[in-house]
Protein backbone atom coordinates (compact mmCIF):
# COMPACT_ATOMS: atom_id res chain seq x y z
CA UNK A 1 0.00 0.00 0.00
CA UNK A 2 1.17 3.56 -0.98
CA UNK A 3 2.53 5.43 -3.92
CA UNK A 4 5.91 5.72 -5.20
CA UNK A 5 6.80 9.05 -6.27
CA UNK A 6 9.73 9.60 -9.04
CA UNK A 7 10.50 11.38 -12.10
CA UNK A 8 7.86 9.16 -14.40
CA UNK A 9 4.94 9.06 -11.93
CA UNK A 10 1.79 10.69 -13.40
CA UNK A 11 0.93 13.39 -12.46
CA UNK A 12 3.46 14.53 -10.53
CA UNK A 13 6.91 16.44 -10.88
CA UNK A 14 10.09 17.87 -9.11
CA UNK A 15 9.80 20.97 -7.99
CA UNK A 16 12.87 23.52 -9.02
CA UNK A 17 15.64 22.54 -7.31
CA UNK A 18 15.78 26.85 -6.36
CA UNK A 19 13.42 25.68 -4.18
CA UNK A 20 14.20 22.44 -2.34
CA UNK A 21 16.98 21.92 0.49
CA UNK A 22 17.32 18.29 -1.07
CA UNK A 23 18.36 16.69 -4.33
CA UNK A 24 14.96 16.06 -5.42
CA UNK A 25 11.27 16.88 -4.09
CA UNK A 26 8.01 16.13 -5.97
CA UNK A 27 4.63 17.53 -5.80
CA UNK A 28 1.28 17.21 -8.11
CA UNK A 29 2.07 19.18 -11.27
CA UNK A 30 -0.51 21.78 -9.87
CA UNK A 31 0.61 21.98 -6.66
CA UNK A 32 4.19 22.32 -7.88
CA UNK A 33 3.13 25.16 -10.51
CA UNK A 34 1.58 26.89 -7.39
CA UNK A 35 4.27 26.47 -4.95
CA UNK A 36 6.85 28.10 -7.70
CA UNK A 37 4.64 31.15 -8.41
CA UNK A 38 4.76 32.18 -4.98
CA UNK A 39 8.31 30.79 -4.21
CA UNK A 40 8.72 34.01 -7.22
CA UNK A 41 6.30 36.13 -5.89
CA UNK A 42 8.47 35.84 -2.17
CA UNK A 43 11.84 36.29 -3.52
CA UNK A 44 10.71 39.46 -5.26
CA UNK A 45 9.78 40.47 -1.77
CA UNK A 46 13.19 39.14 0.24
CA UNK A 47 11.42 36.15 1.14
CA UNK A 48 13.19 32.88 0.49
CA UNK A 49 10.68 29.45 0.60
CA UNK A 50 12.36 26.44 0.33
CA UNK A 51 10.81 22.93 0.77
CA UNK A 52 12.49 20.58 3.21
CA UNK A 53 10.00 17.93 2.98
CA UNK A 54 7.24 17.61 0.52
CA UNK A 55 5.90 14.15 -0.94
CA UNK A 56 6.46 11.05 0.97
CA UNK A 57 5.60 7.55 0.40
CA UNK A 58 4.12 4.87 3.36
CA UNK A 59 7.86 3.42 3.45
CA UNK A 60 9.39 7.14 4.13
CA UNK A 61 6.11 8.02 6.89
CA UNK A 62 7.32 4.35 8.16
CA UNK A 63 11.34 5.27 8.83
CA UNK A 64 10.46 8.66 10.20
CA UNK A 65 7.56 7.16 12.87
CA UNK A 66 9.95 4.11 13.67
CA UNK A 67 13.05 6.23 14.27
CA UNK A 68 11.30 8.16 16.90
CA UNK A 69 9.60 5.10 18.44
CA UNK A 70 12.85 3.45 19.12
CA UNK A 71 13.21 6.37 20.91
CA UNK A 72 10.85 6.59 23.15
CA UNK A 73 9.58 4.95 26.22
CA UNK A 74 6.32 3.96 27.74
CA UNK A 75 2.96 2.07 26.96
CA UNK A 76 2.48 1.75 23.21
CA UNK A 77 -0.22 4.74 23.88
CA UNK A 78 2.05 6.97 25.53
CA UNK A 79 4.99 6.86 22.87
CA UNK A 80 2.05 6.88 19.82
CA UNK A 81 1.00 10.46 21.55
CA UNK A 82 4.43 11.63 22.27
CA UNK A 83 5.44 11.44 18.16
CA UNK A 84 1.86 12.42 17.29
CA UNK A 85 2.07 16.31 18.91
CA UNK A 86 4.72 16.66 15.16
CA UNK A 87 4.70 13.60 13.15
CA UNK A 88 1.71 11.37 11.29
CA UNK A 89 1.33 7.60 11.59
CA UNK A 90 2.23 6.38 8.47
CA UNK A 91 -0.94 6.12 6.07
CA UNK A 92 -2.64 9.26 7.65
CA UNK A 93 0.09 12.09 6.92
CA UNK A 94 -0.99 13.72 4.17
CA UNK A 95 2.35 14.30 2.93
CA UNK A 96 1.49 10.85 0.82
CA UNK A 97 -1.17 12.84 -1.32
CA UNK A 98 1.22 15.19 -3.13
CA UNK A 99 -0.43 18.36 -2.00
CA UNK A 100 1.33 19.43 1.40
CA UNK A 101 4.75 20.69 2.12
CA UNK A 102 7.61 21.78 4.66
CA UNK A 103 9.20 25.06 4.58
CA UNK A 104 12.12 25.90 5.78
CA UNK A 105 12.40 24.89 9.20
CA UNK A 106 11.15 22.18 11.32
CA UNK A 107 11.74 24.30 14.36
CA UNK A 108 8.89 25.84 16.05
CA UNK A 109 11.38 28.47 17.80
CA UNK A 110 12.32 29.61 14.28
CA UNK A 111 9.36 30.74 13.45
CA UNK A 112 8.92 32.71 16.57
CA UNK A 113 11.31 35.59 15.08
CA UNK A 114 13.72 37.08 13.01
CA UNK A 115 13.71 35.80 9.43
CA UNK A 116 12.13 32.91 10.32
CA UNK A 117 8.77 35.40 12.00
CA UNK A 118 8.94 37.27 8.86
CA UNK A 119 8.97 34.71 6.41
CA UNK A 120 5.60 33.09 8.59
CA UNK A 121 3.72 36.65 8.53
CA UNK A 122 4.77 36.83 4.43
CA UNK A 123 2.67 33.28 4.22
CA UNK A 124 -0.03 34.74 6.42
CA UNK A 125 -0.76 37.73 4.50
CA UNK A 126 -0.47 36.17 0.95
CA UNK A 127 -0.11 32.14 0.37
CA UNK A 128 -4.38 31.95 -0.14
CA UNK A 129 -3.48 33.93 -3.35
CA UNK A 130 -1.77 30.90 -4.31
CA UNK A 131 -4.03 28.55 -3.14
CA UNK A 132 -2.25 27.26 0.00
CA UNK A 133 -3.58 27.26 3.64
CA UNK A 134 -1.81 26.12 7.02
CA UNK A 135 -3.49 23.06 7.90
CA UNK A 136 -2.24 22.63 11.89
CA UNK A 137 -3.30 25.68 13.47
CA UNK A 138 -3.56 26.23 17.35
CA UNK A 139 -7.10 26.67 16.74
CA UNK A 140 -7.20 23.00 15.11
CA UNK A 141 -5.20 21.47 17.81
CA UNK A 142 -7.50 22.97 20.59
CA UNK A 143 -10.37 21.44 18.58
CA UNK A 144 -9.79 18.19 18.61
CA UNK A 145 -6.68 17.69 20.27
CA UNK A 146 -4.13 16.57 17.64
CA UNK A 147 -1.12 17.67 16.05
CA UNK A 148 0.67 21.39 17.56
CA UNK A 149 0.90 24.36 15.24
CA UNK A 150 3.06 23.60 12.60
CA UNK A 151 4.01 27.17 10.64
CA UNK A 152 5.70 25.43 8.46
CA UNK A 153 3.28 22.73 6.88
CA UNK A 154 1.70 24.34 3.92
CA UNK A 155 -1.17 22.69 1.74
CA UNK A 156 -2.43 23.43 -1.60
CA UNK A 157 -6.25 23.58 -1.10
CA UNK A 158 -7.69 23.15 -4.43
CA UNK A 159 -6.54 19.69 -3.90
CA UNK A 160 -5.76 18.79 -0.61
CA UNK A 161 -9.79 19.86 0.25
CA UNK A 162 -11.09 17.00 -2.15
CA UNK A 163 -8.81 14.64 -0.99
CA UNK A 164 -9.03 14.88 2.65
CA UNK A 165 -13.19 14.24 1.48
CA UNK A 166 -12.23 10.79 -0.33
CA UNK A 167 -9.64 9.59 2.32
CA UNK A 168 -12.49 10.22 5.36
CA UNK A 169 -14.92 8.01 2.84
CA UNK A 170 -12.82 5.29 1.60
CA UNK A 171 -9.95 4.61 4.68
CA UNK A 172 -10.18 2.73 7.88
CA UNK A 173 -8.00 1.32 9.94
CA UNK A 174 -7.72 -1.37 8.58
CA UNK A 175 -6.17 -0.24 4.87
CA UNK A 176 -3.14 1.56 7.42
CA UNK A 177 0.34 -0.27 7.05
CA UNK A 178 1.92 -2.17 8.78
CA UNK A 179 4.42 -0.01 11.68
CA UNK A 180 5.31 -0.29 15.21
CA UNK A 181 2.19 1.03 16.68
CA UNK A 182 -0.37 0.61 14.47
CA UNK A 183 -2.31 -1.68 17.45
CA UNK A 184 -3.48 1.78 18.75
CA UNK A 185 -4.21 4.01 15.85
CA UNK A 186 -7.91 3.26 16.34
CA UNK A 187 -7.78 3.96 20.36
CA UNK A 188 -6.31 7.05 19.76
CA UNK A 189 -8.94 8.06 16.98
CA UNK A 190 -6.53 9.54 14.43
CA UNK A 191 -8.68 10.04 11.89
CA UNK A 192 -10.92 11.94 13.89
CA UNK A 193 -7.75 13.87 15.94
CA UNK A 194 -5.65 14.11 13.56
CA UNK A 195 -6.53 13.14 9.80
CA UNK A 196 -9.79 15.45 10.23
CA UNK A 197 -8.21 18.41 12.66
CA UNK A 198 -7.47 20.84 10.10
CA UNK A 199 -7.98 24.38 9.64
CA UNK A 200 -11.71 25.86 8.91
CA UNK A 201 -9.81 26.02 5.17
CA UNK A 202 -8.96 22.40 4.64
CA UNK A 203 -12.21 21.14 6.38
CA UNK A 204 -14.38 18.18 4.06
Amino acid sequence: MGLEVGPNTPGFRPVDSRWCTKESCFLRTEAADAFEAMARAAQAEGIALRIVSATRTHADQKRIWEAKWRNRSGSAVDKALDILNYSSMPGTSRHHWGTDFDLNSLDPAYFASGMGLSEYQWLQNHAAEFGFFQPYTVESSQAAGGYREERWHWSYAPLSGPMLRAYLLWVDYQDLPRFQGVEVAEELQVFDRYVRAVSVEGQP
